[in-house]
């Protein structure tokens, strides 16, 4: 895992809702915690494209479901800037399920994937069909 070059918007408390992108049987997950978030009192802790989240299974497979799992986010609504002034936003809030060490579950991802995911989890990048 690296550091993000862009300042990505943390646009996605805990308790949102995101599809998954990737064939691993999961279709909906909501974020209930963000790895490595440090923040304010009573603050929801929110995270960003390229962030780690550990999210629960509410839609898909029956095995996968209600499980606690992590994932990545790959895509967000909020448009946020890359250092070259061009802003980036998606059509829906998206992640990939992945293992402990970032290697993704699923062996390909649908729809594009933001740079700064796969700059930070290089082998979501090696998986992904479009790279915006």
């Amino acid at each position: 895992m690296r550091a993000v070059k862009a300042s990505v918007t943390r646009a996605l408390p805990v308790g949102a809702i995101l599809n998954v992108a990737d064939n691993s049987g999961a279709k909906k997950v909501e974020i209930i915690a963000v790895k490595g978030y440090r923040g304010v009192r009573k603050r929801l802790p929110a995270a960003g494209v390229g962030d780690m989240v550990v999210v629960s299974v509410k839609e898909g497979v029956a095995k996968l479901r209600k499980q606690v799992v992590k994932a990545v986010i790959i895509r967000q609504r909020k448009e946020y800037r890359r250092p070259n002034g061009m802003r980036i936003k998606f059509e829906d809030n998206a992640a990939v399920i992945v293992n402990d060490d970032g290697t993704p579950r699923g062996s390909e991802i649908k729809g594009p994937v933001a740079r700064e995911a796969v700059e930070r989890w290089p082998d979501i990048g090696k998986i992904a069909s479009l790279i915006v």
